[in-house]
């Protein structure tokens, strides 16, 4: 198993506290693998084999009609007062399974872990029942460091175009061509939108459904309205209403395929209603669907960056200053950076319109461009230049 050392210490550094511990990202991003290295861990460190449930909610193994057969399979094999540590993987699959959560969360000495793989496990009653009585761990597939330190590659050109073309899904690390690549990413999209959006969402249009799909991998960068959205597809023949469009994207994103990143107004100090953009959770899915043909490699490596700085624990933001635009303003509780994405700015034109967007910000903030150019790192009167493989690898 390939240990993902960030999200294990974070698992860790939550043991035994007094809360849910919910993980939560995109099928097969390895939330089950995380299970099973935390574990490990607590066997190495004295627990018991028997005072670890855990049960996984998609296996034929564990199938309950409702949250109380669960709960009472759980509480039965709960058997002395000494620490259970439970673990619940795809949890939404059981009714109303927040009652069966809670049920165990009271027990004093029951430690809970579930993962899900749509944003509607926080959303709803959940979120009101256990409101102050979880954490979640937000997490996505490989980081491009994750990537390198797996193959210990030097070539750091090379190894990003293998991360782009071939996935960033820790699975695809077993996998040996691009054709078996693509039919793992085809089943992974197919399983999601079955089981995380037709079935749940009640969508019976599953072509159209798939129309909007394609239509954000090949926007991915630009900036969307759900008008637009469909007036494309209209005048593509494919007749779809704004409200359908709506509830398309939220299915999309609520099952992590996409994510939703908002505009701000950097000089008026507020949210813009209009102009959202849409980056993929893995960019290699793309291909999967639409091929490898008309790729915009600038549009793909800001989509990895901006992957990265959600790792990195940021609040992400698209950006306006006057009538200049920022691709990214993120946020965290140090404060916040600018940062242009370009492939390259060797082009002295480039270079111009990528410092004018973060020149026309009058505050004083860190401000970066990053790119592909195997170059010095610069430094434009308070504006870092640098190369963003190395700044991926930089934590």
């Amino acid at each position: 198993m390939l240990e993902r050392k960030e999200y294990l210490d974070e698992l860790i550094s939550w043991k035994d506290k007094d809360l849910i511990k919910v993980v939560t990202g995109i099928r097969r991003c390895g939330k089950s693998t995380l299970f099973d290295l935390y574990i490990n861990y607590l066997i190495k460190e004295g627990v018991k084999e028997d005072h670890i449930i855990s049960l996984n909610l998609e296996s034929p193994d564990y199938e309950f009609n409702n949250y109380k057969e669960l709960y009472d399979y759980v509480k039965n094999k709960i058997k002395d007062n000494d620490n259970y540590y439970v673990f619940l993987d795809e949890i939404q699959n059981v009714d109303k399974f927040q009652k069966a959560v809670d049920g165990l969360y009271i027990k004093k000495n029951v430690d809970v872990y579930i993962t899900g793989s749509n944003a509607y496990l926080l959303s709803g009653e959940l979120a009101t029942l256990l409101s102050g009585r979880y954490i979640e761990i937000k997490m996505l597939p490989l980081s491009f460091k994750e990537y390198k330190d797996y193959y210990k590659e030097d070539n750091l050109e090379k190894l990003y175009l293998n991360y782009v073309n071939n996935s960033s899904f820790p699975y695809v690390l077993n996998l040996s061509d691009s054709d078996q690549i693509d039919a793992y990413l085809d089943s992974i999209y197919n399983t999601i939108i079955v089981k995380d959006i037709l079935t749940r969402k009640k969508i019976s249009d599953s072509s159209m459904l798939k129309s909007v799909t394609e239509f954000l991998f090949s926007s991915i960068g630009s900036t969307l309205s759900v008008k637009k959205i469909s007036d494309t597809l209209t005048s593509d023949g494919r007749i779809i209403s704004v409200h359908t469009v709506e509830k398309y994207l939220e299915a999309l994103t609520e099952s992590y395929i996409f994510n939703k990143v908002s505009r701000y107004d950097i000089k008026g100090k507020q949210y813009l209603q209009t102009g959202d953009k849409y980056y993929a959770t893995d960019v290699a899915m793309r291909y999967a669907l639409l091929g490898r043909k008309n790729v915009d490699l600038g549009h793909i490596l800001e989509n990895v960056v901006y992957l990265e700085l959600k790792r990195r624990g940021y609040k992400v933001y698209i950006g306006k200053s006057g009538d200049k635009e920022v691709d990214f303003i993120a946020t965290n509780k140090e404060g916040t950076i600018y940062i242009q994405v370009a492939y390259s700015v060797r082009d002295e034109k480039t270079l111009k319109r990528e410092l004018e967007s973060l020149q026309s910000i009058n505050d004083h903030y860190p401000k970066y461009i990053l790119t592909m150019d195997i170059d010095p790192e610069a430094d434009y009167n308070g504006i870092r230049k640098m190369n963003v493989l190395e700044w991926l690898l930089k934590r």
